[in-house]
């Protein structure tokens, strides 16, 4: 029987086939050194983040990745001098001496989340784990504008971040030490010096960048927002850079329902699933081949806005009979069973387009009747799939719901750091009890 690589190695042996100064093949001169280090040190940070507080050892990552010991140490090293990593002990070797055990420090760096709703604000503060160690909401009154948005988040993120060093506006500006490419050093920086235990560096010290999430359809590469439906005066409104400019921190900028899908594919949903967000609108965040779809011009997902009933009532996009229209319609007539069936009924479309093989749903109207949204999509798509001889797709409440897109916004900003922005992700196949 031919031997199975492990998905990890794999990626790292197609990306580095020698094993001179950690994986790279200097023979190559076409390798770029500093991508293919800083790739190798994603690698190693992933499975570091993976094993938690239990961590990992040199030899145990080595093995992982495809590394040569050697290649890991040195990795390792660097990782440790940026307090990214750090010793838990040693545990007991079948030979020879006991191995060092590392772990990922998850507050060495922290990343804001925003979700922008069309009338409400909510930003978070996470570490390097993805916990949250930080909450603020507030109203947001999205129609008033690019400028007044951008000053309002702005607040919002000051205010976070001020609560987070214990309430002290005035605790100073954050220490803005970059360690997005853990493995490109300034060969000027000064060394960190070595944390002290009485007086601990506040949360916000590292704070690595904002990620927002808001309705589209937007541009994700360049962060300039398109026609947000209902609210057309934001098109053209370059937001990533207003909002960077004014905090003075690097900014990300992507759909609601794709922040989630990042954040639900990072913990283990799956590798072809939608995450339906029912809220005041309605859209879809999409994860193919183990990796979320935008597209080509990062606009897929606009599920709310196919047309399922001709000469429909009108939608704010400006189309009839879309099902955003149809759902909060009947969400507003109170039949939140109607609602579900005419959901499930774009959900079993997209099903049977896709191929996928879950279908999650979040949002705060599915939230307000989550047992018969769930149900009612349930037993439509049960329907479909009898009536076609299928197989019948699960149908959860997306874990962590309430929370998924805020807490998605800030992976936008900590996945790359793991080398998880645009690859595969662990699926969690043999659990389906994600509720």
């Amino acid at each position: 029987m031919p031997s199975v690589m492990h998905p990890l190695k794999q990626r790292c042996c197609q990306s580095a086939s020698g094993r001179d100064n950690g994986g790279v093949n200097r023979a190559n001169s076409g390798v770029n050194l500093a991508v293919l280090r800083g790739h190798n040190a994603a690698l190693v940070l992933d499975l570091l983040r993976t094993a938690g507080d239990e961590g990992i050892s040199r030899l145990e990552l080595a093995e992982r990745t495809g590394l040569t010991p050697q290649g890991v140490s040195k990795i390792t090293a660097r990782l440790r001098e940026q307090g990214l990593v750090t010793d838990t002990g040693r545990r007991a070797s079948t030979g020879g001496k006991p191995r060092t055990v590392l772990r990922l420090v998850p507050d060495a760096g922290h990343a804001v989340g925003l979700h922008l709703d069309r009338d409400e604000l909510t930003a978070v503060l996470v570490d390097l784990a993805g916990t949250v160690v930080a909450e603020r909401r507030s109203p947001l009154a999205f129609g008033a504008g690019g400028d007044a948005v951008v000053e309002a988040a702005a607040s919002e993120v000051e205010a976070l971040l001020a609560d987070a060093d214990g309430g002290d506006a005035d605790a100073g500006e954050p220490d803005r030490r970059d360690v997005r490419d853990p493995d490109v050093r300034d060969p000027d920086a000064q060394e960190p010096d070595a944390q002290d235990p009485v007086h601990p560096e506040p949360p916000t010290s590292r704070v690595l960048g904002v990620g927002v999430a808001l309705p589209g359809p937007l541009d994700h590469s360049s962060g300039v927002l398109h026609r947000v439906t209902g609210f057309p005066e934001w098109d053209g409104f370059p937001l990533r850079d207003a909002l960077a400019e004014r905090l003075g921190l690097p900014v990300v900028v992507d759909k609601d329902t794709n922040a989630a899908a990042l954040g639900l594919a990072l913990a283990g949903s799956g590798d072809a699933f939608a995450y339906l967000h029912l809220g005041t609108g309605l859209g879809a965040g999409l994860v193919l081949g183990g990796a979320p779809y935008r597209g080509p011009h990062t606009g897929a997902g606009e599920f709310g806005h196919q047309v399922i009933q001709l000469d429909g009532p009108l939608c704010s996009c400006g189309n009839r009979g879309c099902i955003e229209a149809l759902c909060l319609a009947a969400v507003a007539a109170g039949s939140f069973d109607e609602a579900a069936r005419v959901l499930g009924e774009g959900a079993a479309n997209m099903v049977g387009l896709l191929d996928i093989d879950l279908v999650l749903l979040g949002g705060r109207t599915v939230a307000a009747a989550e047992e018969r949204f769930v149900g009612g999509v349930r037993a439509v798509l049960g329907e479909r799939a009898r009536r076609g001889g299928t197989v019948e797709v699960p149908v959860l409440r997306a874990p962590g719901a309430a929370t998924a897109v805020v807490e998605g916004a800030a992976q936008l900003v900590l996945a790359p750091l793991f080398g998880r922005a645009h690859g595969h992700f662990p699926a969690n196949r043999n659990d389906r009890n994600l509720s």
